[in-house]
């Protein structure tokens, strides 16, 4: 049997860790232009490689598809040359920057959330820098991490970073993609789905927990003096 919540729904959480493309920053349409670029630079049909590429380290889409040029250095070299190619066809995910915001405001100067992302750091830095957000304290990129979404080391480290006490670690992740939902989910998180690369039924089926269309249908308060955020889900995708 589904059951059917009703909206808005709360949900109290210590820490929160998002993901960067298709979270924060609606990066597709260059990340797209990127890969088609590369695929016909390499005799690739673009599609192969687009088709399991977002949401995960762009190394590990080399792995894949160009085996003898999967290095760091040829990663960052593409990762740092993304955004100034196709840094016109990005934007932020609406509501993104608001809370952010809102969060710091929440505990000021006791910075509660983070990113943990699967794009290294010259690529996440400047897409941060690019819209005015804020580089956390607590900054998961690709090269941080041995094993990446849908593995959820990543995850799991930043919750670690934002909380050393084992017994508050009631983390929030907020995802878009199916490989960082799995990843959020395997470390034990609360994940909000947002649909923006993705259709509501493959984000559900991804085990995401709330799926959302933006940022703008997320709400977060402090009530009182507590230690926690209170995360409203407005309403659903």
């Amino acid at each position: 049997m589904t059951l059917t919540l009703e909206y808005p729904v709360s949900v109290r959480t210590h820490t929160i860790l998002f993901d960067l493309d298709g979270t924060l920053v609606d990066s597709t349409d260059a990340i797209v232009a990127h890969w088609t670029r590369f695929g016909h630079e390499h005799n690739i049909p673009p599609e192969r490689i687009l088709a399991t590429s977002h949401g995960r380290r762009l190394i590990d889409t080399l792995l894949e598809h160009t085996p003898h040029l999967a290095s760091d250095t040829i990663a960052y070299e593409l990762e740092s040359n993304l955004p100034k190619e196709f840094g016109d066809k990005c934007r932020t995910i609406q509501g993104a920057g608001e809370l952010l915001q809102r969060l710091d405001k929440i505990f000021p100067g006791d910075r509660r959330w983070g990113i943990v992302t699967s794009g290294t750091y010259p690529l996440a830095s400047q897409w941060l820098d690019m819209f005015g957000m804020p580089i956390p304290d607590v900054f998961i990129t690709a090269e941080k991490v041995a094993r990446g979404k849908p593995d959820p080391e990543g995850y799991l480290l930043g919750r670690t970073l934002l909380s050393a006490d084992e017994s508050v670690r009631k983390t929030i992740v907020f995802e878009d993609a199916p490989a960082g939902i799995r990843a959020g989910k395997a470390a034990g998180a609360v994940v909000i789905g947002i649909v923006s690369t993705h259709s509501k039924g493959e984000v559900l089926d991804a085990g995401a927990d709330f799926v959302v269309t933006d940022l703008e249908d997320i709400e977060v308060v402090r009530e009182g003096d507590s230690d926690e955020f209170v995360i409203r889900v407005l309403r659903e995708a």
